[in-house]
Formats: C-alpha cells, sequence, structure tokens
C-alpha cells in the first residue's frame, strides 16, 4: 500500500538541481569577493594600490564579465547545460587561483627571483624602490587574473537560468531563480566571516586558494547529479509532467525544441532590449555594494576588514530578504490571475522604490554606523528581488533554446554598467580625497559616496521605466 502511495507522489528532484545552482552562485560570489576583502589591509601594503588602481581592477572585471557574458549565453546554448557549466566554474576557479601568484610573479618580473614562496615574493618586493613600477605590474597581473576569473564567471547565470527553465514551469521559476540567486546573498554573507581571517591566518594569497578551490568540489557534484529531467532516473512522471506544463511535447514524449536564435534576430526584439537596459541601470549598483563596501567602511568610518566584519555580515544577512522576491510575483500570477510577466512587472516596481532609502545612507551615517549598513542591506535585498524577476521574464518571452543567449546579451549590458560605476568610483573618490570636495554639507571622499548613493537610488524606477515602455504588456516570441 506504501509503495503504491509513493509512486502516486510527485518526486521533487527539481529542487536538487536548484541546490546545486545555488551552492554554485554562493561560490561565484565568494570568489569575486576575496579581493574587496583583502586590497585595503593586506595589498595595499605590498603593492602600494590606490582607490583608481583598485577601481581599475574591478573595471576591467567588469568589462572582461561584459563580453564573456555575451559569449557564455551562447557557448551554454551551444554545449548545453551541463558541459557548460563544468567549463564555466573550471575557468573561474582557475582564475581565483591565480591571483595568489601575482605576488610572486611581481618579484619575478622585478627583480627575476621566480623560485620563491608567498612570504618570499613578500620579503623581495619589499626591498624594491621603485613603488610605480611595483603598483604597475602589480596591477596588470591581477588584471590578467580578474579577466580569466571574469571569463568563467560569465557562464555561471545563463547556465542556472537554463538549467531553471528545464527543470520548472514558468510560474515557479521566479521563486527558484530567488532561491538559487539567494546564493550571492548567502556568498557576500560568507565573505567577511573567513576570508579577511584566512587572510590573516594564513596570508591573502591562501584566502584565493582556499575559496577558489571550491569550484573543483562543486564540479564532481555536478557531473553525476545533472541530467535532462526527462532523462533523470530520479524524476518520475508526475514531477516530468509538472515540469513540462508549458512545453510542446512529440508523440515519443520529447520536448518539442525550437530553433537556435542568433545575434542578429535576438537584436530585433523589443523583449531583449527591455531585459538589456533592466540590467544595464541596476547590476552596477549592485556590484558597487559588493566591491565598494568595505572600502567604504574603511574610509568613512576606518574600520579594517576584520573590524567590519559584523556589519558586512548584517548587511548581507538582511539581504536574505530577497526570498520573498521570489514569492511576491508568484502571489500576483497564481493569487490574482495575472499573466507572469505582469506579475513580475508589478513586483520589480515594487522593489524599485527601496533602493531610494540610498538617499538617506550618508545624511544619517554620522549617527552610527549601522544605519546606512541597515539601508544598503534592504538597498541589496531589493536589487536581488529585482534581479530574481528580471531573469524570469526572459523564460517568460524566450523559448528556452534561446535563454542562455539572451541572458548573456543582458549580463554584457549590465558587465558594462557595472564597468562604468566601478571604474568612476574609483576615479570620483580619489578625486575627492585630493581636492576636498564639498557637496551638500559633505567633504572630502564622503561627498563622493554620496554622489555614488544617489545614482543607485534612482537607477531602478529609471531602468523599469525604460523596460516597461519597451514591452507594455505580456507578449512572448513565437516566431522561433
Amino acid at each position: 500500500m506504501q509503495q503504491g502511495h509513493m509512486k502516486n507522489k510527485m518526486t521533487n528532484y527539481r529542487w536538487v538541481i536548484c541546490s546545486m545552482l545555488f551552492f554554485a552562485t554562493t561560490i561565484n560570489y565568494l570568489d569575486r569577493q576575496v579581493l574587496s576583502l583583502t586590497w585595503k589591509d593586506f595589498i595595499v601594503p605590498e603593492f602600494h594600490w590606490d582607490n583608481n588602481d583598485y577601481g581599475t581592477i574591478t573595471a576591467v572585471f567588469s568589462i572582461a564579465y561584459a563580453v564573456s557574458m555575451l559569449l557564455a549565453g551562447r557557448f551554454v546554448d551551444w554545449m548545453d547545460t551541463k558541459k557548460g557549466f563544468l567549463w564555466a566554474i573550471f575557468i573561474w576557479s582557475i582564475g581565483a587561483c591565480l591571483h595568489a601568484f601575482c605576488g610572486i610573479a611581481t618579484s619575478g618580473m622585478l627583480t627575476g627571483k621566480w623560485l620563491v614562496n608567498f612570504e618570499g615574493a613578500r620579503e623581495t618586493i619589499a626591498t624594491v624602490s621603485d613603488v610605480a613600477k611595483i603598483t604597475s605590474i602589480s596591477v596588470t597581473l591581477f588584471v590578467f587574473a580578474r579577466i580569466i576569473l571574469a571569463l568563467g564567471e560569465a557562464g555561471n547565470f545563463p547556465a542556472a537560468i537554463k538549467a531553471t527553465a528545464e527543470y520548472f514551469p514558468k510560474k515557479a521559476r521566479g521563486f527558484a531563480t530567488s532561491i538559487f540567486n539567494a546564493g550571492a546573498t548567502i556568498g557576500a554573507l560568507a565573505a567577511p566571516l573567513s576570508i579577511p581571517f584566512i587572510a590573516k591566518a594564513y596570508g591573502w594569497e591562501m584566502a584565493f586558494i582556499i575559496i577558489g578551490a571550491l569550484g573543483f568540489i562543486w564540479m564532481g557534484f555536478w557531473i553525476f547529479i545533472y541530467k535532462k529531467p526527462e532523462e533523470h532516473p530520479k524524476v518520475n512522471a508526475l514531477e516530468l509532467e509538472y515540469i513540462q506544463q508549458d512545453d510542446h511535447i512529440s508523440g515519443t514524449g520529447k520536448v518539442i525544441q525550437t530553433k537556435k536564435i542568433s545575434f542578429g534576430q535576438a537584436f530585433r526584439y523589443k523583449q531583449t532590449w527591455a531585459f538589456a537596459v533592466g540590467k544595464f541601470m541596476t547590476d552596477g549598483v549592485w556590484w558597487f555594494f559588493l566591491f565598494w563596501t568595505p572600502a567604504y567602511l574603511s574610509s568613512v568610518y576606518h574600520l579594517d576588514s576584520t573590524q567590519s566584519a559584523p556589519q558586512v555580515f548584517v548587511l548581507y544577512l538582511i539581504t536574505l530578504l530577497s526570498i520573498f522576491g521570489g514569492w511576491l510575483p508568484t502571489y500576483f500570477v497564481v493569487k490574482k490571475g495575472m499573466n507572469p510577466y505582469a506579475g513580475r512587472m508589478k513586483a520589480m516596481l515594487i522593489f524599485a522604490f527601496f533602493p531610494l532609502l540610498t538617499l538617506l545612507a550618508q545624511p544619517l551615517g554620522h549617527i552610527s554606523v549601522w544605519i546606512p549598513v541597515i539601508i544598503i542591506g534592504i538597498a541589496g535585498a531589493a536589487h536581488q528581488s529585482w534581479s530574481a524577476n528580471i531573469f524570469s521574464t526572459i523564460g517568460d518571452m524566450f523559448p528556452k533554446s534561446a535563454i542562455a543567449t539572451i541572458t548573456g546579451i543582458g549580463g554584457m549590458a549590465g558587465g558594462i554598467g557595472s564597468f562604468l560605476i566601478n571604474k568612476g568610483s574609483g576615479l570620483l573618490f580619489d578625486h575627492a580625497e585630493k581636492t576636498k570636495m564639498k557637496l551638500l554639507g559633505f567633504e572630502g571622499i564622503e561627498s563622493g559616496y554620496f554622489i555614488i548613493f544617489t545614482i543607485c537610488a534612482v537607477a531602478y524606477l529609471i531602468g523599469w521605466s525604460i523596460m516597461k515602455s519597451l514591452v507594455p504588456h505580456y507578449k512572448p516570441i513565437t516566431d522561433l
């Protein structure tokens, strides 16, 4: 009797896949956070960087990520989900570990001493009097490592969104995306509790190696866990029927695949431009918070990376509220009867108002460091809620065969926006600090942060307005 009951019960293997996507995204964000949590306290004393140098490295990462996203989407559609994801995480894990050897390479290029360990490289570099040369060589090497990291990391979201579309029906994709996308928050949350302390105990190089090695462990699990749902022995008929409820099924039970989309075709659709604009306007905000918050706490509140660990932890703990972002559009679709696109756009409009709070981060920051921390956390939660839903609009509009390509195009646009805000921030902060710039009662670098916070505050409402004007109503692509 019990056995017959189990046969009639739907399996839930799709959530195993969602968990794997969650862990991949967590590792993705841990890897990109190592630099932001080590450069001020551990790397600057060795290589003598300023804000502009760091801004250059993060900006190049952003633009490399942008270009790579365009290619990664096509690559994942070509290789398919399983192999595409394996290649992506392999490349970015290699890139993450490469950062650790920039000191040895700098030492070798400066003095010809290559056969040294990490400590030996630090000691050798300390004997060189040409500070400008140390900075120039080290920045170039970190840029190279960052480009490799970007090349691989660009594959995460195209592959994850494609896997979500393969394992979840349209009505559930927003929630599933918010679950795996929460890995970005968990990665950012775990980073300040681990990376500075690893760097302090074992050296900044080991922080890159230990965190970078996590990707290789994930690969071992992915090889055995992932198959298409129609091919997977752990997905029963009921779960498969649930997953494929939006699909056209052939007489043999296979999903009828639409043809691949070319870049030329993709850019003919307003839906592509709407997604790209939404990403361009908002991705840079999240990356600014991710890359610059530790530096903000250091520059304005004089907290080093270990002292600011509680603030950064609480900030990203608040960001976990973004899981609500996946539930809200599902409520609008299931309970209110709205179509998926209308439900998501309504939810995104609500989320777009929360970043306006960042206008108060600097004015109220003199009361306590916790006020801007809490405000940035709320803005971060709003961004992740927005992000989960903007990704899901692709599956609402485009067939599965085009999802990774469109995700890549939007990711490229987001990367360009991130490049502009990261490079611009570095230049602005150095300028504001050197000239003692004054603005609305703020002076020096604080005035620079106020300007960037203002841009972050309004970006989502501008992005939503343009998206809505391009695609005012639900209009799925049917000619592919």
